[in-house]
């Protein structure tokens, strides 16, 4: 236990790796100390810059604190060891407990507020989830019922990260709700959550009220724009929607990117070309193509008006369209120019095979 006169720590002191941890496959957790016995100081979120001692010179490398600031003789921080990544398969390749790197930090904007009262939404995909799980265990450790629904993704079951200490949160609080998706499962083990790719429909099952939640999200770029167009798609208010990154995290407020998110307009004038019957008709940004086709008089097969049954799937000629689907259709078929038709919606002038 700290003493009331511990000093805070401060970047000038090197900090010593006291214990790891195994969470996954090629996934460790490194937890650090600093000697002398002063303590942390962050927000849940941030991150810390270490100087990794690798062969040709110091490599400096930013990694998300994942332990709670309410721990504060400690940190840690989770490493998932990426092929194309030095820092990263350095550090789960050599560093052991007794170690010391020099680190730079706390820091960055992508954090809980300072008075975290709210109901929250964190959605998270492969080594995303350590800033995700820093601000659970904090909600979870002030002493106060949280309010969470947390959505973690990954390729296997056993790529979960933190997936039994989250259980273990879940089993004794009611304010906290897991569901965990999956691109795949693993061999011989039963796996009876979401399999697929996150989408508008596994949101309305696993957190109906998303509407009312701020969101933190951090994955693959990939990923949190699919976030991003699935939350659009839905009318939800992106002023309280907050990414971080797997690149350099922002240090600063005022350096946040702003994602230039196509957003279909109502006011936007659009145009379908129906090749095949020689029907052309004017609409807005935000009718689905499947809509146009039926007022145009058009027999289009649909089924799910979801996107996900595939049925009313179509190719394309020209022209763009923007499309939130849930699984109804490929990647090779989106590359080959095939869309659906009924989640689809006319960017300027488009001609379909119809």
């Amino acid at each position: 236990m700290p003493r009331e006169d511990t000093p805070l720590w401060t970047d000038a002191e090197p900090l010593e790796c006291v214990m790891v941890v195994p969470e996954a496959p090629n996934v460790k957790t490194f937890v650090f100390r600093p000697p002398s016995g002063a303590t942390f100081l962050f927000r849940a979120g941030q991150f810390i810059t270490l100087e990794l001692p690798v062969k040709g010179g110091p490599l400096y490398r930013t990694y998300t604190i994942s332990s709670s600031p309410t721990s504060n003789v400690y940190l840690s921080i989770t490493v998932k060891a990426q092929p194309n990544s030095e820092g990263s398969r350095w550090l789960v390749e050599n560093l052991v407990p007794g170690m010391r790197l020099n680190v730079k930090g706390p820091g960055g904007v992508f954090h809980l507020p300072r008075q975290p009262n709210g109901k929250y939404l964190f959605i998270s995909a492969g080594s995303g989830v350590t800033p995700m799980m820093s601000m659970a265990t904090f909600l979870w450790e002030r002493g106060e019922e949280p309010d969470i629904s947390f959505i973690q993704c990954a390729n296997k079951p056993s790529e979960l990260i933190f997936r039994k200490r989250l259980e273990y949160m879940a089993g004794r609080v009611r304010g906290l709700r897991l569901n965990f998706v999956v691109a795949e499962e693993d061999p011989y083990e039963v796996w009876t959550g979401y399999r697929g790719h996150f989408n508008q429909l596994m949101l309305g099952l696993m957190t109906p009220d998303y509407l009312d939640r701020d969101v933190y999200c951090c994955g693959p770029e990939g990923f949190m724009t699919g976030v991003r167009e699935t939350l659009l798609s839905l009318g939800y208010d992106m002023e309280r929607y907050h990414q971080e990154t797997f690149q350099a995290p922002v240090m600063r407020v005022e350096d946040i990117e702003v994602h230039e998110d196509v957003v279909p307009q109502e006011t936007a004038k659009a145009e379908i070309a129906f090749v095949n019957s020689g029907v052309t008709t004017e609409c807005t940004e935000t009718d689905t193509v499947l809509a146009v086709a039926k007022a145009s008089g058009l027999n289009m097969p649909s089924g799910c008006n979801f996107g996900v049954c595939g049925t009313c799937k179509v190719k394309t000629r020209s022209g763009q369209v923007h499309m939130v689907h849930n699984g109804g259709i490929s990647e090779e078929d989106i590359e080959a120019g095939y869309i659906l038709a009924c989640c689809s919606r006319p960017l300027g002038r488009v001609e379909v095979e119809l």
